[in-house]
């Protein structure tokens, strides 16, 4: 048996009053790939934030080999070589791959007068090679699509040397083909005796990789055990205390559907997509699937107004929206719950309660003041309605953990009662029973004669909770699945590019 690399002691840490960490205990060996399991809300972020030297416990210890790490302290931190790949991508926007890649740590020639440029984008092509990638190195990183964005941060990782590489949802943003490279280099890793921290809520990646599982339940420490020992079942039975057969399974349809309440004809931006057309009427969940960079996001942004598109026409409910116009969107009865929920869906210094009143701050608002009454009122009514775990409605929305800030940015859109819900990406990083949880309200919401357009890269997700799919491939619909006969094996179909196979895992 390896040695442990790092050992947990006892750690708690509060907010609030709220135990977010209670006497938690493990060890990580070296050379292991250590999966962290729980749901939101359980205490895996703040584990990870302690472990980074982002924050400090209240109370526990952490040591390295025997020796206490550097607490609150990032840069001692990682100089020990405890590096983290946090849940959200942490590049600089307005800065090129490169200099991403290499901020802080620049190589230098001429006795350190200047940067050696040369030599920082020749590391930085052979890092984003080695994932798989081949992205411009002189282009922000602000400009590329999400999943690059995660990938430019998971090279300024591997370009540091590490003992410990914490990876929080790392795949959460990353396409099939994507994520087997990701999970090729995280078995690299561990061959070369480096230890991998693996937290996922794709459960099924966890047994692709790990060779132990630790569990934590609302802050505490559940169990540690083997990954040959559990199984799918029981794992989640661990994580949420009930089981798997009552968090998942295909859902049909009961609801009525109505008259169509959106429909897209011709829809094309020349370096997005071409000639979308669809129709969305009310009670029923469109599922909108295919490979990252197929499209999608940038169809649903353009619906909602917030991109150009050079032609074609959205209509709701018989009236035809102008391009590139959010207000008008709203106005007509649209919401988009965005794929990137920190950057476009909260403002996180704001607190949970005005980040949930936000999308109907007008309504509560007579001669120019809100009503702290009814904002209170309706804010509470969101918490309870979506479980959201927070300490209060006033504490900043930066403090929850990422499913609950999903569900915050969900909540904010429910809120104006829209009669067209797109939702991209939804359930990213977000447990198994929020998601459960969530995919229940989409239903419900459809009961209610909701119109919904779902766009997810997980398959299971897509085919669990549609009624009718929608499959694109490069920036074009690829064909049409009837929801509740649909398989996995037909959207990959439709899915994938027809010029060349790609190997996708299950």
């Amino acid at each position: 048996m390896a040695d442990p690399l790092i050992h947990v002691d006892r750690l708690c840490k509060s907010y609030v009053g709220v135990h977010a960490l209670a006497d938690v205990s493990l060890d990580i060996r070296a050379g292991e790939v250590h999966a962290l399991c729980g749901e939101n809300g359980a205490g895996k972020s703040t584990l990870i934030k302690i472990l980074s030297g982002v924050t400090r416990s209240d109370a526990g210890t952490v040591q390295l080999e025997g020796k206490p790490l550097p607490a609150g302290d990032v840069h001692a931190t990682e100089d020990r070589g405890v590096i983290a790949l946090h849940q959200e991508s942490t590049v600089f926007p307005d800065l090129d791959a490169v200099d991403n890649l290499f901020v802080g740590c620049e190589l230098r020639k001429w006795r350190g007068l200047l940067l050696n440029r040369a030599e920082m984008r020749r590391q930085t092509l052979a890092l984003l090679e080695r994932l798989g990638e081949n992205i411009d190195p002189t282009r922000p990183v602000g400009e590329l699509p999400m999943a690059q964005r995660q990938m430019v941060a998971m090279a300024r990782a591997l370009a540091r040397r590490c003992r410990l590489l914490i990876m929080d949802e790392p795949t959460a943003s990353l396409s099939a083909r994507e994520t087997q490279v990701l999970l090729q280099l995280v078995r690299q890793f561990r061959s070369q005796g480096v230890s991998v921290l693996y937290v996922s809520h794709r459960l099924e990646e966890v047994f692709q990789v790990a060779d132990r599982v630790t569990v934590l339940r609302d802050g505490h420490h559940v169990d540690t055990r083997d990954i040959i020992d559990v199984d799918h079942a029981e794992l989640i039975r661990m994580m949420v205390g009930r089981e798997a057969a009552e968090l998942v399974g295909r859902h049909h349809s009961k609801s009525a559907i109505g008259e169509t309440v959106l429909q897209v004809r011709g829809l094309t931006r020349s370096d997005s997509f071409h000639d979308i057309s669809f129709e969305l009427r009310a009670g029923e969940v469109v599922g909108l699937a295919g490979l990252v960079g197929a499209g999608r996001s940038e169809v649903a942004r353009a619906l909602f107004g917030i991109d150009h598109y050079d032609s074609g026409t959205v209509t709701a409910a018989g009236q035809r929206l102008p391009v590139g116009d959010v207000a008008a969107a709203m106005k007509h009865g649209l919401a988009l719950v965005p794929e990137d929920r920190q950057h476009e869906g909260l403002v996180l210094p704001m607190p949970v309660s005005s980040n949930l009143s936000l999308s109907v701050l007008s309504s509560l608002t007579r001669c120019g003041l809100v009503s702290r009454s009814r904002e209170r009122e309706l804010v509470q009514q969101q918490i309870s309605a979506l479980s959201i775990k927070t300490a209060g409605m006033e504490v900043a929305a930066e403090t929850l953990s990422g499913g609950n800030q999903q569900k915050i940015v969900v909540g904010k859109w429910l809120a104006s009662r829209p009669r067209v819900l797109i939702l991209d990406e939804p359930t990213r990083g977000v447990d198994v029973a929020a998601k459960a949880q969530l995919h229940r309200l989409i239903r419900q919401l459809a009961s209610e004669g909701m119109a919904t357009l779902m766009i997810s890269s997980e398959l299971p997700e897509i085919l669990s909770v549609s009624d009718r799919i929608l499959v694109m491939r490069e920036g074009q619909l690829a064909g049409e699945l009837e929801g509740a006969t649909a398989t996995a094996e037909q959207v990959l179909a439709l899915a994938l590019p027809e010029e060349r196979e790609v190997s996708v895992s299950s």
